[in-house]
């Protein structure tokens, strides 16, 4: 299965309350601390996993959640994963796109520079213009502009 990421969310260390990072490392939040390229998957809500990609070199926190791609391959397959669920919605959102791509924390810290089960490759050039716009579901750091996604892109979870 592959997609085309079309929306992200940036999270920093202690300088960013809405960080996982933001009082310092633990257990779950470790990953974040990890090398540059790196999956942070973590469980919320009881419900889904969310996939994050670690940005910082080793030792400073940071990571960007993937919150929505495009399906361009294998279709089928996530669908079968999201039985009844139209299209559109079938990865617009950092649990559904999980779900559609089995993602879970099996793949947490795998270098996603690398082939392997999960990975992440530069296409093609195309050109399309970025939007920012304030982070969702999160109560502080609310100021920062750091949720950026393709504008009019169709499968990005919130316009």
């Amino acid at each position: 299965m592959t997609g085309k990421i079309v929306e992200v969310e940036a999270y920093r260390g202690s300088d960013d309350p809405a960080s996982h990072a933001f009082r310092g490392r633990t257990p779950r939040n470790a990953p974040m601390f990890g090398e540059a390229g790196h999956a942070y998957i973590y469980f919320t809500y009881g419900n889904h996993y969310c996939l994050n990609v670690t940005t910082q070199e080793s030792g400073i926190p940071g990571a960007v959640l993937i919150r929505a791609i495009e399906p361009l391959d294998g279709l089928s397959a996530m669908k079968r994963l999201r039985p009844n669920v139209p299209e559109l919605t079938l990865t617009n959102g950092p649990g559904k796109l999980t779900k559609a791509l089995a993602i879970d924390k099996t793949l947490n810290e795998i270098d996603l520079t690398k082939a392997g089960p999960l990975f992440i490759t530069v296409a093609d050039e195309e050109h399309f213009k970025i939007a920012r716009s304030t982070r969702v579901g999160i109560t502080a750091g609310t100021e920062r502009l750091w949720r950026f996604y393709i504008s009019g892109n169709r499968y990005v979870s919130r316009k």
